[in-house]
C-alpha cells in the first residue's frame, strides 16, 4: 500500500504555515503561537491516529483568527491530496464523545462536496464575547468551515449538552478525530465508495 501522506506549505502576508499530514499514524507536533489550538489539534491527531505537524506563524498580535483559519485551509488541503482517488476507503465516519457536561456528535463524509452544520450549545460558545482563556469560541467553527471548503467534505457537528466552553471545544475536537479515522479507514478493496464511480 503506498503511504497516503501530503505535505503543504502556505505563506500570505497574514500566516506562514508549514503542515505534514500522514493518514496512516506517526508523531504529532503542533506548534501554531496559539496554545489551545495546538491542544485541540493534538486531540485529533492523537484519536484520529494521524500523523500531524503543524508549524506556523501568524499575526497573532492582530488575533488568532488569521491562524485557526489558515490552519484549517492548510490541512484540508492536505487531507484531500493525501486521500487521492479516494479507493478503497470507508468515505463516513461518525463519533459521539462525552467530555464531563458536553458531549459531541460529529459526522464527517468524504464526499467531494463542501458542507457544514454547526449546531453547538450554549449560545454563547457561537457569539464573540465567549472565551477560552484568551481563545475566542467562533473559532472552532472557523477552523471548521476552512477544513470543510478545502478538504471537499459534509461535517456535521452537534453539541446538544454542554456549559464549559473548554469541555465543548475539546469534545468536539475529539469527535473530530475520531469520525476521520473512521471515513478514512481503508476497506481492504480498491473500489470508490460511490455509485458515480468518483468522489
Amino acid at each position: 500500500m503506498p503511504p497516503r501522506t501530503a505535505k503543504i506549505d502556505r505563506k500570505t502576508n497574514e500566516t506562514d504555515i508549514s503542515l505534514s499530514l500522514s493518514l496512516d499514524g506517526g508523531e504529532y507536533a503542533n506548534h501554531t503561537g496559539v496554545g489551545f489550538f495546538d491542544h485541540m489539534l493534538d486531540h485529533v491527531a492523537r484519536h484520529g491516529h494521524l500523523g500531524l505537524t503543524v508549524s506556523a506563524k501568524g499575526d497573532t498580535h492582530v488575533d488568532d483568527h488569521h491562524t485557526v483559519e489558515d490552519v484549517g485551509i492548510v490541512l484540508g488541503q492536505a487531507l484531500l491530496k493525501s486521500l487521492g482517488d479516494k479507493r478503497g476507503i470507508e468515505r463516513y465516519g461518525f463519533a459521539s464523545v462525552p467530555m464531563e457536561d458536553a458531549l459531541a456528535r460529529v459526522s464527517v463524509d468524504l464526499s467531494g462536496r463542501a458542507a457544514l452544520v454547526f449546531e453547538v450549545s450554549p449560545p454563547s460558545f457561537r457569539e464573540a464575547a465567549g472565551k477560552i482563556g484568551s481563545f475566542d469560541t467562533q473559532l472552532v467553527k472557523e477552523f471548521l468551515n476552512a477544513l470543510t471548503n478545502n478538504g471537499l467534505l459534509n461535517c456535521h457537528v452537534e453539541v446538544p449538552h454542554g456549559h464549559n466552553h473548554h469541555h465543548i471545544a475539546e469534545a468536539i475536537f475529539k469527535a473530530l478525530g475520531r469520525a476521520l479515522r473512521q471515513a478514512v479507514a481503508r476497506t481492504g478493496d480498491d473500489q470508490v465508495p460511490s455509485t458515480k464511480g468518483t468522489l
